[in-house]
């Protein structure tokens, strides 16, 4: 179990890592009032609301991640839905920062041998796989509207991937450069 642990813990860190980035490279692409901006839909969020959300979730389900339960008693799950006085650009990526350093040293913390644990969110027993494989498809989700909204709302878009009509190319380049590495 070790060695598949290993991997397994190495991978989910750089998955969490690569989404954080990814949602900040597209955050970087809009202004203040495109970070604000609610799209049409009784529904919908804002990225403002989807980053206020995202930090209260990781921060809930982080902290003290293998001995509490994952959904604390003071986070106001309803309120990261709603914009309030006070949730400006700043405020909120300081939110958004603080999460991510949590979440990030307890999943650096943890090794192969506590995959196995049970840990608890709302009272629901999960394994701790489990338990970073929720946090990994519920970042990967929300960072997905992160990007379609920014890219929406963004005057020039810089693609945070392969930029179209170029996939082709980037293929080459890897190729050769896989290539040059193992003649090396």
């Amino acid at each position: 179990m070790s060695d598949l642990g290993t991997l397994y813990l190495e991978s989910a860190r750089a998955t969490f890592r690569k989404y954080r980035s990814l949602a900040e490279g597209a955050m970087d692409q809009v202004d203040e009032a495109a970070f604000s901006a609610v799209p049409p839909g009784a529904e919908s969020n804002s990225i403002a609301l989807i980053v206020k959300h995202v930090a209260g979730n990781l921060c809930s389900r982080w902290t003290d991640f293998l001995s509490t339960d994952g959904e604390k008693p003071d986070r106001d799950r309803d309120g990261e839905f709603e914009q309030r006085a006070g949730d400006t650009r700043a405020s909120l990526m300081a939110q958004w920062n603080g999460a991510w350093e949590i979440a990030l040293r307890e999943l650096d913390a943890l090794s192969p041998e506590d995959l196995t644990r049970t840990v608890t969110i709302r009272a629901e027993p999960h394994s701790v796989v489990l338990a970073i494989d929720r946090q990994l498809t519920h970042a990967a989700y929300h960072v997905g509207q992160i990007v379609l909204l920014a890219k929406q709302l963004a005057p020039e878009w810089t693609s945070l991937s392969i930029p179209r009509g170029e996939s082709q190319q980037f293929t080459a380049a890897m190729q050769a450069r896989l290539q040059d590495n193992s003649s090396r």
